[in-house]
This record gives structure tokens, C-alpha cells and sequence, in this order.
């Protein structure tokens, strides 16, 4: 009996102490969690269940921004890091002979001196923002809202030419102009081309093989140097011009031929920028072999999306031909899509607006209305090159590295801006032009570099305009040069938020407004009234205010005579009523 009651207050204390942890926790489980327990027995409390999702959710929301801007730092700190330690490892012999403190200081001296070629541009395999981000629903949705507005300017193209015709007009008559004489275009091409291929790499090879044994190494230098110059001035800057002046060719198929004179220019100047210093440090080094890039690399530079020579670049396993094929439809895409903004919102607009009087109304009118078609051809010129076209090659070549461009939609400042908008032309400004102006002149003119560059791409911009338009007509020249540096310096890297991210996007629409419409006005301006009514010693610009008084001039005289001349020096494509 003993035993047994023992036993049994054994049990009761066991099964006293399992209850009470339990029953202690449903005590202090609300009561709302406690009737969600009875599923077991049959039924669910749904509001407590949607009213509790609906909580976990909110609670999730609060948190979500804090944890990406969270990891958006680590990771940025993580790569930045990186970057630099490979750059130091790159850069120096065996770092793990040398201690910490060594291994900053060299680090920090890389950082302060001219950048040979392993301390420039690091290439690594990165997609393209934009095909990251097609993959999420919602900016896919934009892609499709553009498509849509595009299907909107055929369906209005085709009415309003059924209306007017009584019939569909399928002709392309802008296209077949602005592409005419394709065969010159090539033939220019192929012979800018071969010329960069052969001569700028023999000049290097024979001035290399040369070098170490030469007793005049100066004289050496020079002489191949000047031989390279006179090629970039003469070869690749005045032939191409020449073609395209002298074979009256249109603007896009001039835009074809200057466009690719620049680019080979700016390849060849990499080329040897990349090599010298590599030949005079083997030499220095008295090191047995002169390094020599062989001709196959040369070459696959010369196609490669990028205007930084390297003997090597990241590649890709294999050549996706569907997703080739996909963004050169998207190209051709893009150049229907220019060619409808044209047809329904600028030339309606500008077709007779240089036969009109000027004043300051219509000027300002004329502006805001071309904001719209401005903002549409900035966003093709970067969807149809800077990501299709630069793609397409890159997939073909198996070329990694996708960066050409940046987020340059979410800058609060045009120095990001500039910096995000167009990677590969930045990336040779930045180490060809800014970085070897601070080398030859010193870190205190750091202000002078930055204006030097903004001229260059200034004189660029305004130089390829020029010959494309057949005119010279400075207003990209000092949009560039005066509004671009203002706001350079002032909405710089220190302006943050989505107010400067506003006015950023403002003074872009301005300023494509402004482009548009000036360069259409001065286009029109001079198929209407021709240039020899106008004395060349009077007006040597002939630009688009005398333009326009010499046009309103030419029409007085018109109807004093009583005759009509209007459209006598129109192209056809321009009389599109």
C-alpha cells in the first residue's frame, strides 16, 4: 500500500509538472490565439486569421526598406572592397610578402599616380540593367506601354493618310531619303576600317620591335608617333568628312560614316595608349621580350563594345542567337518608332513654321512643343543603341561585360548623370582625358581637367552634328558647354533626394525640347529659303534668325513679283500634306 501510494503521488507529481508548463502558456496566450487552436475540433477563426496576415504583412512592408537599404550598403562597401584589393593584388608582386601597412601604402599610391593599363577599367561578366530589370512584371509593363504608343502612332499615321488619300499610304519615303546611298556608306566604312586594322597596329609593331634597340629612342618615338597623328588627323579624321560632304550624302547615313570615323579614332587611341607604356616598362626592366598583342586581339577590339583596349576581356560560354536576333529586331523597332515621331509630331510642326514671322511666342510654343518627341528620341537613341545594339554585338563576340550604362534615370545630379548615361564613351574621357590631364598637369587642376573634358564632348557632339546636318549651328555646343557645366557644378554628387531627381528630369526635358526645336526651325529654315539670297559676308553663321528674316524677306519680294515659289527647293519628303 506503502508502495502504491507512493507510486501514485509519483504520477500525479509527473503529470502535474508536464501540465503546468502547458497550461501556463495557454494561460498566456491571448485569447484570440487560443480559439485559433479549436481547428483541430472543427472550425477556424477566418477573421482572426485574415486580420493576423493582415498584420504580418504590414509589419513586413515596415521592415522591407530598411533591410534593402540595409543590404544595398554591405554589398556596395563588399564590392567596392573588393575591387580594390584585386586591383592591389593586380598591380603589385606578391602582396603576401609585405605587411598590412605596406600593402596600403601601395595602394594608396596606385590610387595618387597615372594609371597604367592593369589599374584602369576592370571588365567583369554583368548583365545589363535593363534585361535585369525586364524581368520584373512591372517595368516590363513600361517596355509594353511603348509598344502600345508606338501601335498609336501607326493606327493615327494610317488614318489620317486613308482620310486625306482615300487610300493606305505604305510608302517610307523619310526612311528611303535619310538611308540614301547606302553603297557609299559602306565603301567609306570598309575603307575607315581596313585603315585602322593596318596601320595604327604596324606603326605600334614597328616602333616596338625598334624601341630597345634604337640609340635614338626619342627620335624613334617621335617619328612613329607623328606617323600615328597624321593618320587619326588626315586617314581617319578628313577622309570620312570628305565623303560625306563631298557625296552630298543624307543626315542618317552621314551620322553612319562620322559616327564610326569617332569610334575608330577613339579604338586606335586606346590601342597604343594601353601598349606603350607596357613596351617602355619591359624595357625599363630590360626584361628579355617586348609584349606584343596579337593581331586576332587587335581585331576582336576593334568590334568589341567598349573603347578600353585589353588583351583579354570576360567571356561568355556560349552565343544566345535567339536573344541576338531579339534586340536587332528591337533596333529596327526603334527606327520605325523614330521615323512615326517624326512623321506625326515634328514635321506637321516645323513644316510651315519657317514661313511664319518671328517672335518670342512662337519660339517659346514651338520649344514646349517639342518636348514631347525630344523626350521620346532621347529615350530610342538609348534603348536602340546603348542597349540593343551594344547587346547584340556583345552576345555575338560572347563579350560579359554588359555595363554600358548605369541607372542614370535615379541621379539627383547631372555629375551622375553624365557619369551613368553613356559607360563606354565615360570610361575613355575618364582615363584618356581627365586622369592623363592630371598626370601631366598636377591634381590642383582638377576644375581645368573637368572643363577640358566637357569641351572635348562638347566639340564632339556639336562636330558630328555639323557634318550630319551640313550646317553649323552651335546650339548643343553651348547647352553643353555653359548649361552642362553650371549644372555640373552646381547639382553635383551632393544633392540628394527626389526633389533634385525632379529638377534633373526637368531641365532634361527642357533641354531636348530646346534641341529639337532649334535644329528643326534652322532645317527648315534652309529648305525654304535658300542660302544664296542671304550675303555670306553679312551673316557668317546663317543661323536661324537670319534665316528666318531672310526668309520672311525672300516672300515680300515673292509677292511684290506676284509669283510663288513655295516649295521650290523642298525635298519631297518635306511636302508630306
Amino acid at each position: 500500500m506503502a508502495g502504491d501510494d507512493c507510486v501514485r503521488k509519483r504520477q500525479s507529481g509527473s503529470t502535474a509538472t508536464s501540465k503546468t508548463p502547458e497550461n501556463e502558456e495557454t494561460q498566456r496566450r491571448p485569447e484570440s490565439e487560443r480559439s485559433f487552436q479549436n481547428s483541430s475540433n472543427g472550425w477556424v477563426d477566418v477573421d482572426h486569421v485574415i486580420t493576423r496576415k493582415m498584420q504580418l504583412i504590414a509589419e513586413a512592408e515596415q521592415l522591407k526598406p530598411a533591410f534593402m537599404k540595409e543590404v544595398d550598403s554591405h554589398f556596395t562597401e563588399f564590392v567596392n572592397s573588393l575591387v580594390a584589393k584585386s586591383a592591389l593584388l593586380d598591380s603589385s608582386s606578391p602582396a603576401s610578402l609585405f605587411p598590412a601597412s605596406c600593402a596600403e601604402k601601395e595602394l594608396h599610391k596606385a590610387k595618387n599616380s597615372r594609371a597604367p593599363p592593369e589599374h584602369g577599367k576592370i571588365f567583369t561578366a554583368r548583365r545589363s540593367l535593363l534585361d535585369e530589370l525586364f524581368e520584373v512584371s512591372h517595368i516590363r509593363t513600361i517596355y509594353h506601354m511603348f509598344i502600345a504608343l508606338l501601335i498609336v502612332f501607326i493606327l493615327s499615321t494610317l488614318l489620317v493618310d486613308f482620310i486625306d488619300e482615300g487610300r493606305l499610304v505604305l510608302g517610307f519615303d523619310l526612311l528611303v531619303f535619310v538611308f540614301g546611298k547606302f553603297p557609299v556608306v559602306f565603301c567609306a566604312w570598309l575603307c575607315m576600317f581596313s585603315a585602322t586594322v593596318v596601320i595604327p597596329y604596324n606603326l605600334f609593331v614597328w616602333w616596338a620591335q625598334g624601341y630597345s634597340s634604337s640609340s635614338h629612342r626619342a627620335i624613334h618615338s617621335f617619328f612613329y608617333g607623328m606617323l600615328f597623328t597624321l593618320f587619326q588627323i588626315a586617314g581617319l579624321g578628313f577622309g570620312p568628312t570628305y565623303v560625306a560632304v563631298a557625296y552630298a550624302l543624307p543626315p542618317a547615313s552621314r551620322f553612319i560614316v562620322i559616327l564610326e570615323q569617332v569610334r575608330l579614332v577613339m579604338k586606335a587611341h586606346s590601342f597604343i595608349r594601353e601598349n606603350v607604356p607596357r613596351v617602355l616598362s619591359s624595357v625599363k626592366d630590360k626584361s628579355g621580350t617586348v609584349h606584343i598583342p596579337r593581331i586576332s586581339q587587335y581585331l576582336y577590339f576593334l568590334f568589341a563594345p567598349t573603347l578600353i583596349y585589353r588583351d583579354n576581356y570576360p567571356r561568355n560560354p556560349t552565343i544566345r542567337w535567339g536573344y541576338v536576333a531579339t534586340k536587332f529586331a528591337q533596333v529596327l523597332g526603334s527606327l520605325f518608332y523614330a521615323y512615326y515621331i517624326f512623321v506625326r509630331l515634328c514635321i506637321p510642326q516645323f513644316r510651315n513654321s519657317s514661313q511664319e514671322t518671328f517672335n518670342l511666342r512662337g519660339l517659346v510654343l514651338c520649344i514646349f512643343n517639342s518636348i514631347l518627341p525630344g523626350v521620346l528620341i532621347l529615350f530610342l537613341v538609348f534603348f536602340a543603341f546603348l542597349h540593343c545594339w551594344l547587346n547584340a554585338f556583345a552576345e555575338m563576340l560572347r563579350f560579359a561585360d554588359r555595363m554600358f550604362y548605369k541607372d542614370w534615370w535615379n541621379s539627383t545630379s547631372y555629375a551622375n548623370y553624365y557619369r551613368t548615361w553613356n559607360v563606354v564613351v565615360h570610361d575613355w574621357l575618364y582615363y584618356y582625358a581627365y586622369r592623363d590631364f592630371l598626370w601631366f598637369f598636377g591634381k590642383k587642376f582638377r576644375a581645368a581637367a573637368m572643363l577640358s573634358v566637357f569641351t572635348v564632348s562638347a566639340a564632339v557632339h556639336e562636330y558630328v552634328l555639323s557634318i550630319c546636318f551640313g550646317f553649323f549651328y552651335p546650339v548643343l555646343f553651348c547647352l553643353f558647354t555653359c548649361f552642362g557645366v553650371v549644372f555640373n557644378f552646381t547639382l553635383n554628387d551632393r544633392r540628394k533626394g527626389p526633389f533634385w531627381n525632379v529638377i534633373m528630369w526637368t531641365s532634361l526635358f527642357l533641354g531636348q525640347g530646346v534641341i529639337i526645336c532649334l535644329y528643326s526651325q534652322e532645317w527648315y529654315a534652309r529648305q525654304y529659303c535658300p542660302t544664296e539670297n542671304v550675303s555670306a559676308c553679312l551673316f557668317p553663321w546663317d543661323n536661324q534668325l537670319w534665316a528666318w528674316l531672310a526668309c520672311f524677306a525672300v516672300q515680300e519680294e515673292w509677292k511684290l513679283n506676284g509669283t510663288d515659289h513655295s516649295g521650290s527647293v523642298l525635298h519631297p519628303f518635306l511636302r508630306m500634306d
